[in-house]
């Protein structure tokens, strides 16, 4: 059964933020707009909620939903937003119809969504501008404190937005392709997990992996846009 807890969505302001990638030793300014994100990543008890399944290796309620690969977080995300009576913002094709020509984008619908890889760097941030938005031993579960393990949502330190575990404990999907010139159809992953050491648990670091990808340090959260009134769209 979903909890008030669960289903907090945290207001995030418009702002830029400026994101930069390791490899290319290439970096760019984007302009993001207030949105809303889950005030941590979405739990198991929420999931199975929504969908029934209990997909994680390690079973727990309140721990993060692992195992889920990028197109079931986005099938998650249309469930959930018809569920509530929201226009899901995903166009799907079948279950078995997993590649890019297979989904489109409502950019009016007001359901459920991934961020953004912007959006998600400067909630991240929450207007803070080192490597992280605090110590890392009091604001995230990675392997020097996490006794190599996945942790509850919510037992470390907010950041100054409010939002919970943005770094370590799960890697978060986000919604756009890595470098789809090199990598094709990988997508982004933000955060860092509970295995990782300190240097993967910085708001900047980026990583990559093909959207059938299920492990059990990988999960996501809930964005949804600011807009007001819009209608219900199909």
């Amino acid at each position: 059964m979903d909890t008030d807890a669960d289903m907090a969505m945290i207001p995030v302001p418009a702002g830029r933020v400026t994101l930069a990638d390791k490899r290319t030793e290439r970096s760019w300014t984007v302009a993001v707009e207030a949105c809303l994100l889950g005030a941590h990543p979405v739990t198991q008890a929420r999931y199975a909620a929504v969908t029934g399944a209990w997909p994680s290796t390690v079973r727990g309620a309140r721990l993060p939903v692992t195992n889920v690969s990028w197109w079931e977080a986005v099938r998650f995300c249309n469930a959930l937003s018809e569920r509530e009576g929201l226009a899901p913002v995903y166009r799907l094709g079948g279950e078995g119809a997993e590649t890019d020509d297979a989904i489109g984008l409502d950019d009016d619908a007001d359901g459920y969504r991934l961020p953004a890889e912007a959006e998600w760097e400067h909630a991240c941030r929450a207007g803070t501008t080192g490597p992280r938005y605090g110590e890392l031993d009091e604001i995230a579960w990675y392997r020097g404190n996490s006794e190599e393990r996945i942790h509850e949502v919510g037992g470390k330190r907010p950041n100054p937005w409010g939002l919970y575990d943005m770094l370590g404990n799960v890697w978060e999907w986000c919604w756009e392709l890595y470098d789809p010139e090199v990598y094709g159809t990988y997508r982004v992953l933000r955060g860092g997990g509970w295995f990782d050491e300190h240097w993967s648990c910085r708001a900047s670091v980026r990583r990559r992996s093909m959207s059938t990808f299920q492990i059990d340090d990988l999960g996501f959260r809930l964005a949804r846009s600011a807009r007001r009134g819009q209608g219900r769209k199909r």
